[in-house]
């Protein structure tokens, strides 16, 4: 394992999450880690060489350690090509009314997870994350050579040993309140929909089960919320849906909109726009289809992606995925840098409380 323990890798125990589509970009990593947090690229949908790139924008915007999600490959059952087919049919109309085509599915279930790795180990960056899985341990070996520092996201204990087992550093559990994908590591996608753990039973469970570090993620909003899951055992807590309607966030403006917006009222896990459960504002689209949608990530992904890009030009919420987590209605929109330091300074507040609470 690398020698790094995970309070060292920024002053305060705050991370900022790797969200994928666009959300966490170089801009949004750099002023976190700049304010005292730990910013992440979110390396999933990107090529290799595109994510090259935004590690050494990264690199040109702070000096203090950042860190590097990757997606795992789909390992599991091939989505059944039938399935996907009924609901391109299902979707034909959409793509009428936004005036586009469907995205082809194609046989690519690994998004470019090899040519990532070698980057990643050629030019190590302080951190590197899992989601949808675990690394061989020789993965982790390699990272543990290089310096780096490793984190596994997980949805339960078992997944936490098999993280533990594999060589991991640390392990990111994940609360069923978390926005956006589902991080199980469960292989039958028929599997996937089941409804999940909430975080602190979760952390609870993972910290009984391991001897690694835990950081917790899942509808973290306040810094009284963040010294909750320091308190329930997890070394520093993972936020995704505050950060989203940051300046500095690579997020569609709609989407940002959307967080506070009265129209917005609830999230839910669905397939709609990938094919594998992801937590996110409830919206026409997912009303719609996500009962029909397969289990089939990321063909159902690669399906609707011009869908989405087509609602967000037409300025239209209703038919784009607005991933939140269920605090959404908490967010505020100040710059990163600001958010960290206020987000520190509740937590500060929190704990200072705790010791003079008076019993019942």
């Amino acid at each position: 394992m690398s020698t790094t323990a995970l309070n060292d890798l920024s002053p305060f125990p705050i991370v900022q999450a790797p969200m994928a589509g666009g959300a966490s970009c170089p801009e949004l990593a750099g002023a976190v880690c700049e304010a005292g947090a730990l910013g992440f690229l979110a390396g999933g949908y990107k090529t290799a060489g595109g994510l090259y790139q935004e590690i050494k924008q990264v690199r040109r915007l702070t000096a203090r350690p950042f860190g590097v999600n990757l997606f795992m490959p789909q390992t599991g059952r091939p989505a059944d090509p039938a399935a996907v087919e009924v609901y391109r049919h299902q979707l034909a109309g959409e793509a009428d009314w936004y005036g586009t085509r469907l995205g082809e599915t194609d046989d690519s279930r690994d998004d470019a997870y090899d040519a990532k790795l070698a980057i990643l180990l050629e030019d190590p960056v302080p951190v590197v994350s899992f989601t949808f899985g675990c690394p061989a341990p020789d993965v982790l070996a390699a990272f543990a050579r290089a310096g780096t520092y490793t984190i596994v996201t997980v949805t339960s204990a078992e997944e936490a040993l098999a993280a533990e087992r594999a060589g991991a550093d640390a392990v990111c559990a994940q609360g069923v309140e978390a926005g956006g994908h589902q991080g199980t590591h469960r292989d039958d996608p028929d599997e996937d929909g089941t409804p999940g753990t909430g975080l602190l039973t979760l952390v609870a469970q993972v910290r009984e089960s391991t001897g690694l570090p835990v950081v917790a993620a899942g509808g973290i909003m306040r810094g009284a919320q963040i010294a909750a899951v320091l308190a329930a055992g997890a070394g520093a807590a993972q936020l995704g849906t505050a950060f989203l309607p940051c300046p500095e966030s690579g997020a569609h403006p709609l989407h940002k909109r959307a967080l506070t917006d009265p129209l917005f009222t609830r999230t839910a896990l669905t397939r709609a726009f990938s094919g594998r459960p992801a937590r996110g504002l409830v919206n026409r689209f997912t009303r719609e289809h996500g009962p029909y949608a397969p289990a089939a990530y990321p063909e159902v992904h690669h399906l609707t992606a011009p869908l989405r890009k087509a609602a967000a030009t037409a300025g239209d919420p209703q038919g784009m995925a607005l991933w939140a987590g269920q605090g959404h209605r908490l967010a505020r929109a100040l710059p990163a840098g600001e958010l960290v330091g206020v987000l520190a300074a509740e937590l500060d507040t929190a704990l200072a409380a705790l010791p003079h609470r008076s019993t019942p």
